[in-house]
C-alpha cells in the first residue's frame, strides 16, 4: 500500500490562511489523482478537492470553490492545497489520499491510499 504524507496544518484565526503538503512517494506510476478530505470530530469524512496528477482537471467541493486551490508539482512527487478565508467550521483533520482512476463522482472507496492526516484547527 502506498503512503501518502500530509504536512502544514497548524492553528490559524478565521480568514487566514493555511498551505497543506501532500508527499508522494516516488516510483508510483499506476496513481492518476491525489484529492484532500477531512474529517471533523464526530462527522464522516468528507470531500475538499482532488486533482489529477497531470494537472488538469481539478474538482472541488461547492464549500470551498473560490476559496481553495489544489495543485501538484510533479517533479517533487507533491500535492498542495492553499486554503484561504478559512472559517470555523472547517476545523478538521484533513488528509490526502491516491486514487488509481479518475472517477466522474468521488467516492472514498476510490481512494486506496491515504496519509495520516493533518490537523487543521480555525479559531474564531
Amino acid at each position: 500500500q502506498v503512503q501518502l504524507v500530509e504536512s502544514g496544518g497548524g492553528l490559524v484565526q478565521a480568514g487566514g490562511s493555511l498551505r497543506l503538503s501532500c508527499a508522494v512517494p516516488g516510483r508510483t506510476f499506476s496513481i492518476i489523482a491525489v484529492g484532500w478530505f477531512r474529517q471533523a470530530p464526530g462527522k464522516e469524512r468528507e470531500f475538499v478537492a482532488r486533482v489529477s496528477c497531470s494537472g488538469s482537471p481539478t474538482d472541488y467541493a461547492d464549500s470551498v470553490k473560490g476559496r481553495f486551490t489544489i495543485s501538484r508539482d510533479s517533479a517533487k512527487n507533491m500535492v498542495y492545497l492553499q486554503m484561504n478565508s478559512l472559517k470555523p467550521e472547517e476545523t478538521a483533520v484533513y488528509y490526502c489520499a491516491a486514487a488509481r482512476y479518475w472517477t466522474i463522482q468521488v467516492a472514498l472507496r476510490d481512494f486506496g491510499s491515504w496519509g495520516q492526516g493533518t490537523q487543521v484547527t480555525v479559531s474564531s
